[in-house]
């Protein structure tokens, strides 16, 4: 197992996800914050523009760009979820992760 890789460990009991966490590179821990960067000044934006009375559908439109980066988001950390976590979980023998995957999928997708 990579340290690049390394998954679902238990080391930090305050972590979410029950005390499991994931070590990601560094390019992809950057890639993700950045996203959330992004979607965090979209948001301000959509507060800026509620200040300042701006006109209901321009912000609905700003809030639909900001449903969409996220839905983009869940889409690369779930993408990156699948061919780490997942995957060394079934080559370990650890079959429930499957279950864990569909019960994420099923919440994700709603």
């Amino acid at each position: 197992m990579s340290e690049e890789n390394h998954c679902c460990t238990e080391q930090n009991e305050t972590a979410c996800c029950a005390g499991r966490t994931k070590h990601r590179s560094e390019k992809e821990q950057r890639d993700l914050m950045n996203r959330l960067k992004r979607i965090e000044g979209q948001v301000r934006g959509i507060q800026g523009m509620l200040e300042a009375d701006a006109y209901c559908p321009d912000i609905l439109i700003q809030v639909s760009a900001v449903n969409s980066a996220l839905n983009s988001f869940n889409k690369e950390l779930l993408a990156a979820h699948i061919r780490s976590c997942v995957v060394e979980d079934i080559q370990n023998g650890n079959e429930e992760t499957i279950d864990e995957l569909v019960k994420v999928l099923r919440k994700v997708m709603k």
